[in-house]
């Protein structure tokens, strides 16, 4: 009688171990499993949603009318922080009270909305000449543009030509819709010579 307990003991012993081997096994593999699978929908989070190329977008001012237009070669949206990166975009203001203003780069972030674009690389702007003011052109290596707002602004070193004027510095702020601009750090300015009289 002894025997058969203890051989029955053993047998529930050794069931009971197997049941935690197995139950043990099949956690470990759905763990597994699951962490595969959130690897997997990380490295498609990763890949843009959708690519445009030679894109061009008109953005509507809260009167609903034409404020300014983004196109480029090519847009790339990336879900992740909900960015678009442009190559070679181009900014066209349609401010009707303002002169308009076009910027050129080599890339670009739109961010925040579609209310933020970030250039970097060969920046270049030109506020063309109008019968009150001489052209304005402005180069920079990086700007940050709010064209909602109609300002700008960077921290790298700036180079300004306004007609044969020219005027460098370390960071600028400006604003198109009342056409100041800032420049900052230590900077120089050159002027033509004045005309002989």
């Amino acid at each position: 009688m002894r025997k058969r307990t203890a051989h029955r003991w053993q047998l529930t012993l050794i069931m009971m171990v197997g049941v935690f081997v197995a139950v043990g096994s099949f956690w470990l593999v759905q763990v597994v499993n699951q962490s595969g699978h959130e690897a997997e929908v990380d490295k498609f989070r990763e890949e843009p949603d959708y690519i445009i190329d030679r894109f061009s977008v008109v953005r509507m001012n809260k009167n609903g009318q034409p404020a300014y237009i983004i196109s480029g070669d090519k847009l790339t949206h990336q879900p992740v922080g909900d960015v678009s990166v442009i190559d070679k975009p181009y900014v066209h203001s349609l401010a009707t009270d303002q002169p308009p203003m076009n910027i050129h780069a080599q890339t670009a972030y739109v961010d925040q909305g579609n209310t933020r674009v970030r250039l970097h690389d060969n920046v270049d702007v030109v506020r063309p000449a109008t019968k009150q003011a001489q052209e304005l052109r402005l180069k920079t290596s990086t700007l940050t543009v709010y064209p909602d707002e109609e300002r700008m602004e960077t921290d790298a070193a700036v180079e300004m030509h306004s007609g044969d004027t020219v005027a460098t510095g370390t960071g600028m702020q400006a604003n198109n819709a009342t056409r100041q601009i800032t420049l900052g750090g230590r900077g120089t300015i050159t002027m033509p010579p004045r005309a002989a009289h």
